[in-house]
């Protein structure tokens, strides 16, 4: 799937001195996920917003979610680091893990923020889709950079089904999910 070069020259690249640091490339994702999970569980009570939603079969426990996203963030963050040492920045690929961890960033407040599921199953698929293109471009560059975006990218499909899931059995409305979910308290 090509990418347009004009789309991803307008997208801003994340600072070399972030990308060729094995650490902050690994903390970059695993703090701003970590920080925009904190703040919209914050602000939208998302913990018991997800207890009363209905939830398509093989959903997994909602504890789950927090470490697996810990993993992927830092598999993530130490590929683009495994990238950069092979190509310049700015470039195509860090231009495209930018707007990865843009469309990646978004999904937790248009689901729970915004409780506009059909906006972040959108969101979903645009996210799995430069995944989809992450994990040809890097493996192209770095065969293990490559390998290691593959859990990510099946863990995108996943959620892509819980998020549809959701969205079709709540009747693509999870307004009413805060009412619901304030009486629990």
């Amino acid at each position: 799937m090509p990418v347009p070069s004009t789309l991803l020259s307008a997208v801003p690249s994340l600072p070399t001195n972030i990308l060729r640091s094995p650490a902050l490339s690994i903390l970059l994702p695993i703090t701003c996920g970590t920080l925009i999970g904190y703040t919209t569980n914050k602000l939208s009570n998302t913990k018991n917003i997800y207890k009363t939603l209905r939830q398509p079969p093989f959903n997994p426990p909602a504890w789950l979610f927090g470490p697996v996203w810990t993993i992927l963030y830092g598999m993530m963050g130490y590929s683009s680091y495994l990238l950069s040492l092979k190509t310049p920045i700015p470039s195509k690929y860090s231009a495209i893990y930018s707007l990865n961890l843009a469309l990646n960033f978004l999904w937790m407040p248009l689901f729970f923020g915004l409780k506009r599921p059909a906006a972040a199953l959108v969101d979903m698929g645009l996210l799995t889709a430069v995944t989809g293109v992450m994990v040809k471009w890097w493996g192209e560059v770095d065969e293990k950079a490559g390998w290691m975006l593959w859990p990510y990218l099946g863990w995108l499909g996943y959620a892509g089904y819980i998020n549809a899931g959701v969205g079709m059995l709540n009747g693509w409305d999870i307004k009413g999910t805060l009412k619901r979910a304030e009486k629990k308290e």
